[in-house]
Parts: structure tokens; sequence; C-alpha cells
């Protein structure tokens, strides 16, 4: 049976037994799961087709069109497909702004409010599956604002929707798998790359020997050593840069940077900057899911069990949206937290034994990861920015020097800190700076971001227009909040 798309929000039901965020790997196979075990499911999805931002675009692009994407993009054809012939309902091009777990106020079941095709609507479910994935974390170097700048997932997802290649010279920096894997896929594309600076602090490699055996049992290592030898072997990689400073008046023109050998620079038409990627994790705080600081990923996670179920009765987290592990972990957890939902629903969930095979692949696909999280632990430098006339809120133009002068003023937490200095209150809600001011806040006061904590975020946690909201059923009493009380008739 084939999914059944929907393009309107009057074609969604009232009610669902799982409602899934996210069309990535993890909200693939979780709607997969729960649809065989005979579920109602709606995947809710911002993009036009599934495939997150790992398998962007896969049931439209070919390896004929874009074979520069590599095998383990096109591993996500099959799992795309199998998603669209599970019989869910799908919402692509939608947009979930609130979600209110269930509860006295709420009733029986989670409220989610979603925008699609220009009106709002709000339906119940009786679980909530988020697969809402990760998103870069925020590099604020100077320039970083400038035009011709941009993240390196950025230019992923223009390569991978609509095979854009940036024209000119192109320098990428930062550190981590993701970057090499860019640079490899933009030069069989055609791409000029001049340089690749790379942020990895060399201070990290003794902190990560601990973890190298269990890194080389994992599935990551012939892979990660073929990326990186086929990259130095064709493009110009600085290795031990430890600062970075974007040089231009309009636009970008050059990359000026500090390495171990001294000072050097390189003219750019375009820079992309990488850091790692962190949880996404704005619906479920929003939702009052409990979340918790990561040490090793440097990043705010909601807190969960074995099996994705958050703080909050019949909220469950899946993929990197709980925590970083990469894409076939993502599917993997997807499928355990669907088989969970459907346990607390008291609907089928497959046997123990596969369970215990999830379970275990999932442990495979996690080994590596303390290697990898260690040793690409980003420096000090690029998650907290030393010059004050580095902008870190880039909605409403705050720079660090601003911010630090507020924290000494003893603002007590980043929720306090926005009334100060309107950080955070832009239309990225804090997407692009929380986490830059968790630890500069953390780094003040001399304690763990742990202590300091993260913006609260509250619904709408994406921008809505009014006249989205418009088109949500008004009660009496609501129209009554907004225009007064109504006068009865004589």
């Amino acid at each position: 049976m084939s999914a059944r798309i929907i393009g309107v929000t009057d074609g969604m039901d009232e009610l669902y037994d799982v409602v899934i965020v996210g069309a990535g790997p993890a909200g693939l196979a979780a709607a997969i799961e729960a649809a065989r075990a005979g579920a109602r499911v709606l995947t809710i999805d911002e993009n036009p087709a599934p495939g997150g931002q790992i398998y962007r675009s896969i049931t439209r692009n070919t390896p004929e069109t874009l074979p520069f994407l590599g095998d383990d993009y096109w591993i996500g054809r099959s799992l795309a497909n199998a998603f669209l012939e599970s019989g869910i309902d799908y919402a692509p091009q939608a947009t979930v702004w609130s979600l209110e777990p269930a509860g006295d106020e709420v009733g029986r079941y989670a409220r989610i409010g979603v925008s699609l095709a220009g009106s709002a609507r709000i339906i119940h479910a009786r679980s909530v599956i988020l697969a809402t994935g990760a998103m870069e974390r925020p590099m604020p170097v100077p320039g970083w604002t400038l035009p011709g700048v941009m993240t390196a997932g950025a230019a992923q997802i223009a390569l991978k929707s609509a095979g854009i290649v940036p024209s000119g010279k192109v320098v990428l920096v930062g550190c981590g798998p993701l970057v090499f894997l860019l640079a490899s896929q933009l030069l069989e594309a055609g791409a000029e790359i001049l340089a690749l600076l790379d942020t990895t602090d060399r201070h990290r490699y003794a902190s990560a020997l601990g973890f190298l055996p269990e890194f080389l049992l994992s599935p990551y290592l012939a892979k990660g050593l073929s990326l990186l030898g086929k990259i130095r072997r064709s493009v110009n990689v600085v290795s031990g840069v430890t600062e970075i400073r974007i040089l231009g008046s309009r636009q970008a023109e050059a990359v000026a940077f500090r390495f171990r050998g001294g000072m050097g620079t390189f003219s750019a038409d375009c820079v992309l900057l990488h850091q790692g990627v962190v949880p996404n994790i704005n619906l479920a705080s929003s939702a009052g899911c409990a979340i918790e600081w990561n040490e090793r990923q440097r990043a705010f996670q909601p807190v969960s069990d074995g099996d994705g179920r958050t703080s909050r009765k019949g909220i469950l987290i899946a993929g990197d949206g709980g925590g970083i592990g990469g894409a076939q972990h993502a599917e993997i957890s997807g499928r355990i937290a669907a088989l969970a939902a459907m346990r607390d629903l008291r609907m089928p969930a497959g046997d123990a034994a596969y369970l215990r095979d999830l379970r275990k692949q999932r442990r495979r696909f996690l080994r590596g990861r303390a290697f990898l999280d260690t040793l690409f632990m980003p420096s000090d430098e690029f998650r907290i920015p030393s010059d004050g006339r580095t902008i870190v809120c880039r909605c409403e133009e705050v720079t660090a020097g601003t911010l630090r002068n507020a924290i000494g003023l003893g603002v007590p937490g980043p929720n306090q800190l926005k009334t100060f200095v309107r950080c955070g209150m832009g239309p990225c809600q804090g997407r692009m700076c929380a986490l830059t001011v968790s630890e500069m806040m953390a780094r003040e006061r001399g304690v763990s971001p742990a202590e300091i904590g993260t913006y609260r975020f509250r619904p709408p946690v994406k921008p809505v227009r009014l006249s989205e909201l418009a088109t949500l059923p008004a009660s009496r009493d609501a129209v009554s909040a907004v225009v007064g009380p109504y006068m009865e008739d004589d």
C-alpha cells in the first residue's frame, strides 16, 4: 500500500496512533516499523521529499546524474522507497511549530501544531516520535556573516537538492568527517578547492588514543582512511589551524589563518565552515522534555532511556536529535523507538529476538563514536569567540563583547540574558547562538554548561504567519480572549 501524500491540513486526520516529526533515516525507519505493527501513522517533514539531510532528494536523484554523492548516500534509496510503500500518511513541506504532551490541561492525547500550504491545524497523537535530526554547530569567527560564507552542510544541501556547485575559489574550514566528505564530493563535481584548513586540535590526539582500539573495530575506519588519503593527495590541506578570520568588505574575499607553522592567507570567493553537528533539541525542549549536557559531544540533548522514551509520557526521540550517532545508527534507533511506542500503546511490537538484534546493531554503529567525538571536539577558539567584535547572534547582530558585558552584570542564565540584549530572540529563535551563549556564560563563570543550561524554547518553535494561525478553529472562549466578551442578544 502506498503512502497517502497530504498537501493540505484538512487532509490530516484528527487523531493518529503515532505522529513522527522528521523524515530522515530515523523518521523513515520509525514510520515503517509503526505501520508494520498496524498503527495509524502520520509523518510530518519540512522537506518536499523523504530523506532528511543525509538522504536529501534521494527519491529524485540518480547515480547517473549526481555520481559524486558517493555510495553511502545511495543506501538511502531502499529506505525511502519502503517508507513510500508503507501505507502511512505523509505530509511533506509542513512545519511543526508546537508540541504539547498529554496531560490534565491538554487532555488524553498530545497536541501538535502544524502549518501546511498556508493554513494551520492542531492534530492529536497517542504517541509522538521526534526524529528532528542534527544541525550544524555554530562557528562564530570574525567575518562569518559575510556573503559568500556558509556552512558545509548548507553547501551539501545545495549539492544534493539541485546539483549546485560553488563557483570560484573555494576554501573549506573546520574539522570532522563531514568537511572531508564534502571536499571529496565537491572535487568530483568540478569545484575549485583552493585549500582545506583543518582546525582539528592537535592536543586532542592524546585524549582520543584511549578510544582508538574500539575505533579500529568500527565500520568507519576503512572509509575514513580512504577519504583522508584522497583529500590529502588532491587538496592543499593545512593542519593545526588555531585561528581564522574571514576578510572582505561586502563579501568574502580571503581567509587569514594562524597555524603551528605561522600565519597565512588564501583568497576565496566561497568559504565553507564546519565544526561538527549537534542535536536539534528545540521541539523537545518546548514540549518540556528534560535536557542534559553531553560533555563529550559538547552539546545539549534530550534525556532518554535506552529505547528513546523522554521524560514526557508519550514523547520519544530517535536519531541524531537524541545524540549524534550517524545515519545508520539513526535508522536503527528509529526502529527501536517505534517498537517502544508500540509496546506503550499495547500494539504488536515484534519479538524479543528482533529487538535484541536491533540493539546489537545500534552498539555496532556507535562503536568508534567516542574516538571521533574526542578527536574532533572543536577547540575553544572556534566555540567561544575571543574577539569581542565577532557577531554571535546573527539575527539581532549581538557581538561577543556585548554578551560578555551583560554576563558580567550577573545575569543568572541564558533566558534572562535575552531580556538584556535580545540575543536568541530573532527568527532563528536561538538555533545559531544558543550553544555559543551557554558556553560563553559557562566560561565566564568558571562552571560547566550543564550548570548554565540553555534557552527555554517555547512555541511556536518556528516562525508562523498570523494568516496561518487565523485559520485555526476558534472557540467562543478563544475569540472572547482576543476581541472581548460576546454581547448577548436582547
